[in-house]
């Protein structure tokens, strides 16, 4: 088994075509080609089903690329620690986070980080739902809410409650919700978010959760897009503190069932668990906390 094989198996698992894997290592098609067919001649077994417009991976290949990108980081942990990499950040650091947080908040705090170690090669990922981190080989996932994958650890970045809220135009038009039950008949925003029930909100207050079904004409899985349709009074949205915070201290936005609280959706910063992280991933979580952590405050 060669490193450059497991390489090559990882970036063809992540780019999900030969062609766009041939670019990335500046081969040509057929000669990926060649290189996938000699793998699975010596393996003797098939790792991808190719047709001519995709490619999925086999059982085989699934955990080809599982035991691949941990020897790929092992090895990538040895040497860094060999050569003393603990001691001054530097190398590759891939990191994922959300599409819109990860655009207005991780963006800035990457810009600051880079500045203060020039010798990290920072390389940041934005999707729009959370990534196996492990199999895609990502160093860092920073994420609202609980952990994903009990392969990972979390350290956590800033607490985060979440608020029920309208505008006062929206309350003053359609009335204030006494109990939750009441939002049944109310216009809600609902924000889509990855795989979780749409339009399910719990909420608690003491030891009591109640479980309401909500809904309403409007829906997104753009956090600002439904923040703002909530700011034109369109319905209830359920949001983050740090995301309507200075719209209720303006009064823009008025939170309702102030005794029941939904789940809190507290930041973290998730990493595949490792006895001794390189220095520039340690480096970064302890800018990122530092960063962030004060303005959760």
């Amino acid at each position: 088994m060669k490193n450059d094989d497991l390489s090559f198996f990882v970036l063809l698992a992540r780019k999900g075509s030969l062609s766009a894997a041939a670019r990335d290592l500046d081969i040509t098609p057929p000669a990926a080609t060649k290189r996938l067919a000699q793998l699975e001649q010596r393996l003797g077994v098939r790792l991808v089903n190719r047709t001519t417009r995709s490619l999925s991976l086999t059982p085989e290949g699934e955990l080809y690329l599982a035991h691949a990108a941990k020897i790929l980081s092992d090895i990538r942990e040895m040497e860094e620690q060999i050569a003393g990499a603990r001691a001054a950040p530097k190398g590759l650091l891939r990191i994922n986070a959300t599409l819109g947080f990860g655009r207005t908040t991780v963006a800035p705090v990457v810009s600051a980080f880079a500045l203060h170690y020039p010798d990290v090669e920072v390389q940041l990922q934005l999707t729009d739902r959370p990534i196996n981190l492990v199999e895609e080989a990502f160093d860092l996932g920073i994420r609202f809410g609980e952990l994903p994958d009990t392969r990972l650890s979390a350290r956590r970045v800033m607490s985060n409650r979440r608020f029920l809220c309208a505008a006062p135009a929206y309350l003053k038009k359609f009335g204030v919700p006494a109990v939750p039950e009441d939002l049944a008949r109310h216009r809600c925003i609902v924000h889509r978010q990855n795989d979780e029930a749409h339009g399910v909100w719990r909420l608690t207050r003491g030891r009591r959760t109640e479980t309401v079904k909500v809904g309403g004409a409007l829906s997104s899985n753009d956090g600002d897009v439904v923040l703002n349709w909530a700011l034109d009074g369109h319905g209830i949205l359920l949001r983050s503190e740090w995301d309507v915070s200075k719209y209720l201290q303006s009064g823009r936005l008025r939170p309702v069932l102030e005794d029941y609280r939904p789940a809190p959706a507290d930041l973290f910063v998730y990493y595949p668990t490792r006895r001794n992280l390189p220095a520039r991933v340690r480096a970064f979580i302890d800018f990122l906390v530092g960063a962030l952590g004060r303005q959760g405050d």
